[in-house]
């Protein structure tokens, strides 16, 4: 009888066509990858601005246009290109009809990025407010829309306007809540696309960014310290590459299709990393191990070719195999090229060459010293693993290689893990998390000061050996098996002292782990303020303030001291969809070694003075 109901409810009726503004409203993460309120650099409102970007650049990638005016105030963005401009009777339809664009006829656009037709389709539909004017030969189209929809469309009039398209464009406060630009990610992306495009300048409220050495540049603006030996740059019409080894464990690498930049490697990258191994062994004519070539390298790659195949909407991941013109392969492409003019370069600079060979062999000498130690703590790492002594794992790393694949793009941009101190905190997050995509490594005390320590401390240390083997980050991050590594420790004195100690490990180990974004902190509310109706969680002592004001006379106020004291009914409320997370950001003009150096180092008069006249006693707090 239930199937016989069950049978009868589902009619013609259940079948639904959304309208392409409505399908990328309900699913907008489809499109855009994660929403976010601009925390994060790859949050959604930059891939809007991204998705308006794609298209001014291709016009400059062919030959239209040198300057491209960018602007953010208050939240609504604008971008004025000069290239050909949109064909006037075309206007609507590009903006508001899904899989319409000149992007399909490869003779307008032979190595575009957005080939697909959806990029400001998507910036539209997810905008409260989307404006596109096109400035064509003296004459110009403009069109108002909100959420996808024509608001009002303009007679085309004369102008004195030189050619090129203006968008503007408020996202959804709905959509991206209490969303605000970082002028950091922001300037970070504009830059890339300079040391993309020689000869393009682009102006974002009052600066301007450009580029007269490539990928040569983009080094120089990432690298926290100098390489130990001058850049490599080589190039030709298709492929660009920039290349030295620093002084850091770990790789670093910058990767772009077509001036898209690909955070997650693909097809080019592992040419890159097949080629550059098989050249070097072949020029040294010594059968080094990979991980000995690699260790400390720090590359760009930048790749042009005819409809990239990405593996999601958000363009991150290149899974094209073939060049397309000529059916050459990538891989054969790519590792033909450093044959050629890598091994060339060698050959001609030969101080460089000892100097990468000096690296190459300490990694080696390293890696040997340490490799009976690594085969035992491996075998540590795994048995601790089966105890489940120190990891809780989520589901998403619990399940079968079927399932994971297919809640992969779902949840491997959610997955976290927590990094704790102390039994009661771990055991809050623990019943208060996500058990599909958040896992929880719980700390015994403070960790050890790894400063000036060389990699052997990693395999010695019980807490660092089974932290890198949860992470499983021992052969780079290809491997990282959570998007989010979040410590969470307490606000007091220890508290901070942990989180130091972590960041310090990182960035002595992994700092492309924390340059790539991954490392964050959570916050935690200071405090509680109640009263019978409502209850109100503060950040800060300003919050508090507020809070006490909107609530009335004498409410109850608690203040936490650390994570313990919160319930794990409260503290589904923090590390839910409202996390709030502050990201471990590198810039270039932090000095990691120096910085290190006077936290980390040895006990200095310089930091003891800093200690002194920076000393806040938890009086002050309390007033």
């Amino acid at each position: 009888m239930t199937e016989e109901i069950r049978r009868d409810d589902y009619t013609e009726d259940n079948i639904k066509t959304l309208d392409w503004y409505e399908h990328i409203r309900r699913r907008p993460g489809m499109y855009i990858g994660k929403l976010g309120d601009g925390a994060f650099a790859d949050d959604g409102i930059y891939v809007l601005l991204k998705e308006v970007m794609d298209n001014s650049i291709d016009e400059f990638m062919m030959g239209n246009g040198k300057i491209i005016e960018v602007g953010i105030s208050e939240g609504v963005v604008s971008v004025r290109d000069y290239g050909r401009g949109i064909p006037l009777g075309k206007v609507v339809d590009v903006a508001s009809k899904m899989n319409t664009g000149g992007k399909y006829d490869s003779d307008a656009f032979k190595k575009s990025i957005g080939l697909n037709g959806v990029g400001i389709k998507a910036v539209n539909a997810l905008s409260t407010s989307f404006v596109i004017k096109s400035y064509r030969d003296g004459k110009c189209k403009f069109v108002e829309f909100s959420k996808g929809l024509v608001q009002k469309e303009y007679d085309i009039t004369d102008t004195t306007e030189k050619n090129g398209t203006y968008i503007e464009f408020c996202p959804d406060g709905s959509i991206f809540e209490g969303y605000q630009y970082r002028s950091e990610y922001v300037e970070h992306m504009l830059k890339n696309y300079t040391y993309l495009n020689s000869g393009l300048s682009i102006r974002f409220n009052g600066e301007v960014f450009s580029s007269e050495n490539g990928l040569i540049d983009l080094l120089d603006e990432n690298m926290t310290e100098p390489g130990l030996y001058p850049i490599i740059h080589l190039k030709d019409d298709d492929l660009e590459i920039a290349m030295t080894h620093g002084d850091q464990y770990g790789e670093e690498y910058y990767t772009f299709v077509n001036g898209q930049h690909t955070t997650q490697g693909g097809t080019h990258l592992a040419a890159f990393k097949e080629g550059v191994a098989k050249t070097i062994r072949e020029y040294f004519n010594k059968n080094f191990d990979v991980s000995d070539i690699r260790s400390g390298m720090i590359a760009a790659v930048s790749i042009k070719i005819q409809e990239p195949v990405f593996e999601s909407q958000t363009k991150t991941k290149l899974g094209s195999k073939d060049m397309v013109e000529g059916g050459t392969s990538i891989r054969n492409y790519v590792t033909d090229f450093l044959k050629e003019h890598l091994d060339n370069f060698l050959h001609k600079n030969l101080e460089t060459a000892e100097l990468m060979n000096r690296k190459i062999l300490a990694s080696e000498r390293e890696r040997k010293e340490i490799s009976g130690i690594q085969k035992l703590a491996r075998e540590r790492a795994k048995k601790a693993n089966l105890h489940n002594r120190k990891l809780r794992d989520c589901r998403y790393h619990l399940c079968d290689a079927k399932t994971k694949d297919e809640a992969k793009n779902e949840m491997i941009d959610s997955s976290a893990i927590f990094i704790t101190e102390g039994d009661s905190a771990s055991g809050s997050i623990t019943k208060s998390r996500n058990v599909n995509t958040q896992a929880v490594f719980s700390l015994r005390g403070k960790p050890l000061n790894c400063y000036g320590l060389t990699r052997k401390v990693v395999y010695e240390n019980e807490e660092f050996n089974l932290l890198q083997a949860a992470l499983d980050i021992e052969n780079g991050l290809e491997t990282l098996r959570y998007n989010h590594v979040i410590i969470a420790t307490d606000a007091d004195v220890d508290g901070m002292h942990i989180r130091l100690l972590l960041i310090s490990f990182f960035l002595q180990f992994f700092p492309e782990l924390v340059k790539s974004g991954h490392v964050q902190i959570l916050q935690t509310p200071l405090f509680r303020v109640r009263n019978k109706k409502k209850t109100l969680y503060c950040y800060s002592d300003e919050e508090r303030e507020k809070a006490i004001k909107a609530l009335g006379p004498k409410p109850e106020i608690t203040r936490f001291k650390g994570l313990g004291e919160i319930s794990p009914d409260e503290f589904r409320h923090f590390i839910g969809k409202d996390i709030r997370l502050e990201p471990v950001n590198l810039r270039r003009d932090d000095a990691v070694k120096e910085l290190l150096d006077f936290y980390m180092g040895k006990n200095t008069q310089s930091r003891q003075n800093f200690i002194i006249n920076n000393l806040v006693v938890e009086e002050d707090l309390v007033k």
